[in-house]
């Protein structure tokens, strides 16, 4: 998964990035309609969007609620990763701070996004879900994401891939947020290619992160570092 410099991205985006048409407000509109592109074929570009934030700092009248939150949500499938936060720290903070001088339904839009990203960072997955359920308006927040639980999803799995070689379906099941074992087991087979077992236990296959390995531990310690401290003992009782 690289949402940093994606293997989708066109020429011309490339151009915009990394030329002086980034500087251009008429290139905000090339980036919105890649921005759309990306909500729609499910692949990242954190680059471009953060293009697109930097001229929304230089041209504030061009600026569309809608597309911040999008680039916001579309980072926040990137996790664990610094990119929800670069795009987060390219607002302005009555974008981004709920208070009385702020924009306030893009503020509080903002302000639910962080709750999301925080608690996909901490790993805490269960709860994610239960948050994403709680609220109408993460529905409407997360709608233009073509298939956003599903790459959630797949990226909690491949989180789980690394750290573990056996869970439990009815852990995965809250992980996963998803309703029954029954939805886990098929989740795991047809989307990772894991096994389960007639005991309901998910077993990951071995790979280079959940693969244990032995560590030595090698100390080489000399007979003259001994007598230096030997003699710093009697040196000190004397």
């Amino acid at each position: 998964m690289n949402g940093e410099d994606p293997q989708e991205r066109p020429e011309q985006i490339r151009n915009i990035i990394n030329g002086l048409e980034r500087y251009n407000p008429q290139a905000a509109d090339v980036l919105e309609a890649y921005l759309q592109q990306q909500c729609e074929e499910k692949f990242c570009d954190c680059n471009a969007n953060r293009a697109l934030l930097k001229l929304y700092q230089l041209n504030p009248d061009r600026i569309k609620d809608e597309v911040i939150t999008n680039i916001l949500v579309k980072a926040m499938t990137q996790f664990p990763s610094p990119q929800f936060d670069l795009a987060l720290h390219l607002l302005s903070p009555s974008h981004s701070n709920p208070g009385p001088n702020s924009s306030s339904d893009l503020a509080e839009a903002v302000s639910k996004l962080r709750v999301l990203n925080a608690q996909l960072e901490g790993a805490q997955y269960a709860r994610f879900w239960a948050t994403l359920d709680s609220d109408d308006i993460y529905a409407d927040l997360t709608t233009d994401i073509a298939g956003f639980e599903e790459m959630i999803r797949v990226r909690i799995a491949q989180l789980v891939s690394q750290a573990f070689r056996e869970v439990q379906t009815s852990v995965l099941e809250g992980w996963l947020g998803l309703d029954s074992e029954e939805e886990v087991k098929k989740f795991v087979v047809e989307t990772c290619g894991w096994k389960v077992d007639e005991a309901g236990l998910v077993h990951v296959p071995k790979n280079p992160e959940n693969e244990a390995k032995k560590t030595e531990i090698r100390e080489d310690v000399s007979v003259d570092m001994f007598s230096r401290v030997i003699k710093r003992a009697w040196e000190d009782n004397a």
